[in-house]
């Protein structure tokens, strides 16, 4: 029997690894059949606040989903705090409660785990996947949500049945106070996206206290360490207090600058006031700017 979680890797057979956190497991060739009652009603979990929530109000059974999908995009991009959260306490509760908890990782053809860092220092890379900010302010294109939570989130329900006849429900952890977000989250053919929490009108603050109503300890917002949606003082926080994670993303900066010099680009960076990370969160003073959303609910919603 599986620990409360399960690392799923994906094959370009369309076997899975299914692992328990000890990292003992088995490969199973082909689909892989669970309870479709199960497997088709889950929740795209980040880790973060709301998602939390929507794993409390599970374990009361006061919303329908017995399944909870972390799309981890890599253990050097995802904040170290996320990865404790799922991994020592949420999997736990979960697991006390009756509710699988999967992590799920993007998979090359020839097995071996891709994760965001990775593709971004690829010598070749030549569109940058995170949304890195051009000299305007203005957020570039990115891939990384759609490759890296989107995708690997497809694969496992279209494993267990999900189609465009018979979708997959989906829930996502937006609160009422976000309600302007649940327009961007992108509908895919097999999938039926549910906001329970909308459906109970709960806000942010109704999530904390439902999370602390559990004896759970408050999870810290989910997102990439390096990502750039952060705020400048989200950014001032990690380099006074996380001084190795800024200096990571100081290089990270540095390096996808170098291959952008080498296309003949303009300089990109990870903050929207076009000076490098390490300036930035120095020259720019204080003043008020919309909290990043992160990807508490799953997904990246900036």
């Amino acid at each position: 029997m599986l620990d409360a979680l399960t690392i799923t890797n994906y094959g370009r057979n369309g076997g899975v690894e299914m692992f328990n956190s000890a990292g003992t497991g088995a490969r199973v060739e082909g689909s892989v059949e669970l309870d479709r009652a199960e497997s088709l009603r889950v929740i795209s979990y980040g880790g973060g606040v709301q998602s939390t929530a929507l794993l409390v109000l599970a374990a009361q059974r006061k919303i329908d989903f017995l399944t909870f999908l972390f799309a981890n995009v890599g253990d050097e991009s995802e904040h170290p705090a996320t990865l404790a959260y799922v991994r020592e306490i949420a999997a736990a509760y979960a697991g006390r409660h009756g509710i699988a908890m999967h992590e799920l990782h993007r998979q090359r053809r020839d097995g071996s785990i891709e994760t965001l860092w990775e593709r971004l220092h690829e010598p070749r890379l030549r569109s940058i996947p995170i949304p890195i900010r051009m000299d305007n302010g203005a957020p570039g294109r990115r891939s990384c949500t759609s490759d890296f939570k989107i995708k690997v989130v497809a694969k496992w329900l279209k494993e267990r049945g999900a189609t465009p006849r018979n979708p997959a429900v989906v829930g996502v952890g937006i609160s009422l106070d976000e309600i302007h977000r649940a327009n961007k989250r992108r509908c895919e053919p097999y999938e039926q996206i549910d906001y329970p929490l909308l459906d109970l009108a709960l806000r942010r603050d109704d999530c904390v206290q439902i999370i602390t109503t559990a004896g759970l300890p408050v999870p810290p917002k989910s997102a990439c360490f390096f990502c750039p949606f952060k705020t400048v003082a989200a950014w001032r926080h990690q380099r006074r207090y996380e001084p190795e994670l800024f200096e990571k993303s100081v290089q990270l900066e540095a390096v996808l600058n170098e291959k952008r010099a080498m296309l003949g680009r303009d300089a990109a960076y990870l903050t929207r006031y076009g000076v490098p990370l390490d300036r930035a969160i120095q020259a720019i003073p204080e003043r008020p700017e919309h909290l990043d959303s992160g990807c508490d609910s799953g997904w990246c919603g900036s």
